[in-house]
Formats: structure tokens, C-alpha cells, sequence
């Protein structure tokens, strides 16, 4: 599991350069992957929706765009990165740990989190979390990488160790930040491993959509009662 000290401190130095390295270093493709998501989000029409681990707000910012009139919350235990989710324009921002997040039980029709689970230091605890704020009956939506699959994934791995860390380090001046990023996609759950996670932690009716040849994949469950 990640060292939640050092992703803090990482995500701080790389706040001001976050939003940008990302649309370079997946070519543009993150927003599309959250445009996805959004859309499936938008089918629900949720009252009110959590966002954790919004880092600068990009998947925040996309909802609030489809849906006006939900009330979208965005929670980061990193406050550097929430400063530029908040000057962007994410209305309402909080700085809290998803193991421990300040809401009631049942307060959100929907809860959100891309590319953060995987940073987290207890998947788990996080999931439980997560429903625990869920209405019965609420959806939660995962955003995250994950290995493709067949012969994409050889020359990935060699992407994602070898020259994505490179990059990003000319990028944000913080090679050492992005170093974690390659084992931190290994070893975390995806595709069934994730759907077994979420029903154990209980969730219900969990699907998987891998999207741009496996690189990522979105989730989608209900709390059940």
C-alpha cells in the first residue's frame, strides 16, 4: 500500500503543474476517460455527489458542467491541490482523509473517485468508507488505471516504468514524485480483483468498463442495504 506521507508531499509539489502533465502524459485521453464517466454519472441525476481524492478537480469540474443543479462536494487530503480545484471553479472543496471523511451516514446519491483509490493506504477501509456516506441504493463510480491485457501489455509496462516517469519529471521538475506511479498500477486491484473488493466490502451489481486498450477502467457499484 502507498506511504500516505509521501503521496501528501508528492501531489503537493506537483500541484501547479498536475492538471497539465496529465492531459501530456495520457495524450489528451483523461478527459475523455472522465467525460465517460460524467455521462454515466449525468444518467443518474444525483442530488448530491462526493467526489474523493478530487486532487485539482477535474472529474468535480466535469459533473458540475453536465449537472448545474447537483450539489458536488470535493474532498482531498492534499490542500496544495485543492487551492487549483477551487480556482478553477469546483464550488464547494474540503480538505479531509477519504479513511475518514466528515459526513454523515447516507448523505450522498453518488460518490466519485478518479485515479485516487490507488493511492490511498487501505483500499478497504477506503471502500467502506465511501459507502458508508452512499445513500442505500447510491452509486459509486471508480476511475483508475489499470494493465492492459495481450500485446499491449509489454510495450505499456515498458511506457509506464521507463519513459512515463521520465517525462513526467521534465514536466513538473519532480522526477521522484512519479517514480511509485509504475508499481502503484501493479499492484492494484483491477478488472475482477476490484469487483471482488468492492461486493466485500458491500457493494452490489459492480461492473468494469476497461477503456483505451486496458489503461484504465471505470467501475461502477450500489450500496446495498
Amino acid at each position: 500500500m502507498p506511504d500516505p506521507v509521501y503521496v501528501k508531499t508528492a501531489f503537493a509539489r506537483i500541484a501547479d503543474r498536475y492538471v497539465m502533465t496529465n492531459h501530456v502524459l495520457s495524450m489528451g485521453m483523461d478527459i475523455w476517460w472522465r467525460y465517460l464517466v460524467t455521462k454515466r454519472i449525468k444518467a443518474l441525476n444525483p442530488k448530491k455527489l462526493l467526489d474523493v481524492a478530487s486532487g485539482t478537480g477535474d472529474l468535480a469540474l466535469s459533473v458540475q458542467d453536465a449537472l448545474p443543479e447537483t450539489k458536488v462536494i470535493a474532498t482531498d487530503f492534499c490542500a496544495e491541490m485543492l487551492e487549483h480545484a477551487s480556482n478553477r471553479g469546483v464550488r464547494k472543496t474540503m480538505v479531509a482523509d477519504a479513511l475518514e471523511l466528515p459526513f454523515p451516514d447516507g448523505e450522498f446519491d453518488v460518490v466519485t473517485v478518479a485515479f485516487g483509490l490507488r493511492n490511498m493506504a487501505d483500499y478497504e477501509r477506503a471502500l467502506k468508507e465511501m459507502r458508508r456516506v452512499l445513500k442505500t441504493g447510491g452509486s459509486l463510480f471508480i476511475l483508475d488505471f489499470s494493465l492492459p491485457q495481450g500485446v499491449m501489455r509489454a510495450p505499456y509496462r515498458l511506457y509506464l516504468h521507463h519513459v512515463l516517469p521520465k517525462l513526467a519529471g521534465f514536466l513538473t521538475k519532480q522526477k521522484d514524485a512519479y517514480e511509485y506511479l509504475g508499481g502503484s498500477i501493479e499492484q492494484f486491484p483491477s478488472g475482477e480483483a476490484m469487483i471482488d473488493l468492492l461486493e466485500k466490502t458491500g457493494f452490489g451489481e459492480a461492473t468494469a468498463q476497461p477503456m483505451t486498450f486496458g489503461v484504465v477502467s471505470a467501475y461502477e457499484a450500489v450500496r446495498l442495504g
